[in-house]
């Protein structure tokens, strides 16, 4: 249930500590699975008796590697968010990204968020006071605790229906 009054405030936001380990999570996953994935497609070529593609694979250049490593991390960051709402590291952190009131964002708001991600630079924009980073602000969302979340929002419609 969606109320428009409904703001994030700062004590609901994930702590620097949180984004950080966010950050470092989910870097360990994209890295296993631009290895697993590479590897798969290995294997599967050998076993087709795909010769050709297998040494493209083993012998693919520092700049195919660059692009092949940013597809898959901007993969996994726009199909788990616009999915779950989170990735594998705020699963683990219980942290979840929402927009200003609490809610779901639109797909749309989850690609900017993941394409924002590879601007340079933006993994320095969380230096400062502020505990959100350019991709959180560029896509206007936020990246709070869930539990916090929830209990809010529970104890706000409970007074709601208290009221009425």
């Amino acid at each position: 249930m969606e109320n428009e009054k409904f703001i994030i405030t700062d004590n609901l936001q994930a702590t620097q500590f949180q984004r950080f380990l966010n950050w470092f999570v989910d870097l360990i996953f994209i890295y296993i699975l631009i290895l697993s994935l590479g590897t798969t497609i290995i294997l599967i070529a050998l076993a087709v008796d795909n010769f050709e593609l297998s040494n493209w694979v083993k012998n693919m250049s520092k700049s195919e590697i660059g692009v092949y490593s940013l597809i898959i991390a901007f993969l996994y960051y726009w199909l788990t968010e616009m999915y779950f709402s989170r990735t594998i590291a705020k699963l683990i952190t219980h942290t979840i990204v929402v927009n200003s009131d609490g809610s779901k964002p639109a797909k749309k708001t989850f690609f900017i968020r993941s394409c924002c991600r590879f601007i340079p630079f933006e993994v320095f924009s969380f230096l400062g006071s502020v505990p959100r980073g350019w991709h959180d602000v560029f896509s206007k969302t936020y990246v709070v605790k869930k539990r916090e979340l929830l209990n809010v929002r529970k104890n706000q419609n409970k007074l709601i229906t208290d009221v009425m």
